[in-house]
């Protein structure tokens, strides 16, 4: 009785091993499927064309290729941070995950708005490339009591 008992509960066991493998096997396919549907080694690349895989950012590709900085400029240039490469792969990792997930779900606004975030390192972007021509006025001093912003002004300017 107790051998029987020994292959039932093996048995269950192995049950269990071989739902479980089903189950990672389904996942890892589903999202190696949505990865590669979703030209997700485009994002791996510093092609602005991969920002317009999405339909929603034709809009801001168009703006950024008819506007100044189509010849000087990627998206990873003002959108990425600038310090250290570990940084950088963050926040573009960070980015495509909030992104794939709002467009995937459909939970984004007409108008794209900027997060925080990126739009402080979208600034810091701005600095980093026109800092001969914006030391006067990012000097602390010029504007104690407000934080210094080149988008508020400048809002359009990248696309």
């Amino acid at each position: 009785m107790e051998a029987g008992a020994q292959t039932q509960r093996w048995s269950l066991r192995h049950v269990l091993w071989g739902i479980g493998a089903v189950m990672t096997g389904l996942v890892l396919g589903l999202g190696l499927f949505t990865f590669v549907y979703a030209k997700g080694f485009s994002y791996l690349s510093g092609d602005p064309a991969a920002c317009i895989n999405c339909h929603v950012m034709n809009e801001e590709y168009d703006g950024w290729l008819h506007g100044p900085h189509a010849n000087v400029a990627t998206c990873n240039d003002c959108h990425l941070p600038h310090d250290n490469v570990v940084a950088k792969y963050y926040t573009k990792a960070e980015n495509g995950f909030v992104h794939a997930s709002k467009f995937t779900l459909g939970n984004y606004p007409e108008n794209i708005v900027i997060r925080d975030v990126s739009l402080q390192i979208t600034n810091d972007a701005c600095i980093y490339c026109h800092a001969d021509f914006v030391d006067d006025v990012t000097h602390p001093g010029n504007y104690a009591d407000e934080e210094f912003s080149c988008v508020r002004c400048h809002s359009g300017i990248g696309h």
